[in-house]
């Protein structure tokens, strides 16, 4: 426990945040910085065929112990993302220990900032634990530092107990993986995984292999600017074309009206003045002809205020992010048996349920790589309110183990 907890709170130290609208890999330089500290530590640890290309992707493997008369196993892989959300700043992380949590409100640092069991009433399960949450004014970077702590603790402790037997198992961490790109420069055959597990989910059992279909729709409009004194049927101001067609997105299909299997619109961004403006949103849906369906509402809108403003313009521009992983993970249930007979085994009860949003496992999929989505033990990622609780570190830690043994076991 000590050696994960001193992982992660160094992890947590190298802001990581990326950066849309840098087009280099990684899109920050941060990441790079966290890649060459882990890669050390992969060295120091003895694993092999490590691997840290100039684009950020770190890869290493922890050989098979397996003995000559072992039936083969498949190589198996478990995959984080150094880089944590441009939403809240992921500089000069102050995390704080709340330890053997009795209930109530936290204090986040000096400010007026509190963690509240009202406000998050999964708090009151978790009395009697150890939380570490941010101070306030950052992120905490649990989403996916924890992943990759979990991850090198895992394959520290297989390596220091040989009586532990498994095969090959590929371990990789990729940048950019909150701004959608994580998957675009993994090289999944130099990976040399048949399968592989992101462990990059939230709460204590969690486990994910069905995701958002997901869109991004920029929808950009152009005024007409004329001295306001004498605008009278000649000026078109761009920001009420944007704001009449945020007022046709449906109140019950965003992200703060909608749960479990429900998708929606998310205006992410926006800008303008009175010749130019842009709204930038996000479509999900977990049914792809859903998807579809949202895509030609956005397009029907656009129309609706071409013709209510005859002397504006409004361009739109869709584009594909990634797709629901279900129907490639499916052909694998093994896959997905293994990990949940992992987590019993750790003493958890698994929580099969789908991702509302995505992960580098939905596009890896794709791409020939079933990659299936195990918890961390963090909450309310994205945010100041971020926290994660030791020993949901600790449970993940153990459940990566099970299934590096129990694939070697079902081989028998």
């Amino acid at each position: 426990m000590e050696k994960l907890l001193s992982r992660f709170l160094r992890y947590i130290q190298v802001d990581t945040q990326s950066d849309a609208a840098l087009s280099c890999c990684p899109s920050t330089p941060g990441q790079m910085n966290l890649a060459n500290l882990i890669k050390e530590e992969l060295l120091a640890l003895g694993l092999e065929e490590v691997s840290l290309d100039e684009n950020g992707y770190l890869i290493a493997k922890l050989p098979s112990n397996l003995p000559d008369d072992h039936p083969s196993v498949s190589p198996i892989g478990f995959i984080a993302h150094m880089d944590t959300a441009p939403d809240a700043s992921g500089a000069n992380v102050t995390p704080q220990l709340v330890e053997n949590y009795q209930g109530g409100d936290i204090a986040l640092g000096i400010g007026d900032e509190v963690l509240s069991p009202i406000r998050y009433p999964e708090l009151h399960n978790l009395i009697g634990h150890n939380l570490i949450t941010t101070d306030g004014t950052t992120l905490l970077g649990a989403d996916n530092k924890a992943g990759i702590a979990e991850i090198v603790s895992a394959v520290a402790l297989l390596k220091a107990k040989p009586e532990l037997l498994h095969g090959d198992i590929w371990i990789g961490f990729t940048p950019d993986e909150e701004i959608g790109r994580g998957a675009d420069k993994f090289d999944v055959e130099s990976f040399g995984a048949e399968w592989a597990y992101t462990i990059d989910g939230g709460p204590v059992g969690e486990l994910q292999y069905e995701n958002f279909n997901a869109a991004a729709a920029r929808i950009n409009f152009k005024g007409i600017s004329v001295h306001p004194g004498t605008a009278k049927s000649k000026l078109v101001n761009a920001q009420n074309m944007a704001s009449d067609f945020h007022q046709m997105i449906p109140r019950d299909e965003m992200p703060e009206t909608t749960e479990g299997y429900e998708g929606f619109y998310h205006l992410a961004t926006q800008s303008g003045s009175v010749t130019n403006a842009t709204l930038n949103y996000i479509l999900r849906d977990f049914d792809a002809q859903g998807l579809a369906t949202r895509k030609a509402y956005i397009e029907q809108c656009a129309a609706q205020i071409r013709q209510k403003f005859k002397h504006g313009e409004v361009d739109v521009l869709i584009t594909d992010n990634y797709a629901n992983m279900r129907e490639q993970v499916e052909q694998y249930p093994h896959i997905i048996e293994i990990a949940k007979s992992a987590m019993e085994q750790a003493d958890v009860e698994p929580l099969v349920k789908p991702i509302r949003g995505g992960t580098d496992g939905a596009r890896l999929s794709y791409m020939g790589l079933p990659c299936p989505n195990v918890f961390t033990g963090g909450y309310n990622f994205h945010g100041i309110h971020e926290f994660i609780t030791i020993e949901g570190m600790v449970k993940a830690v153990d459940v990566i183990i099970n299934i590096a043994t129990l694939t070697a076991e079902r081989a028998r």
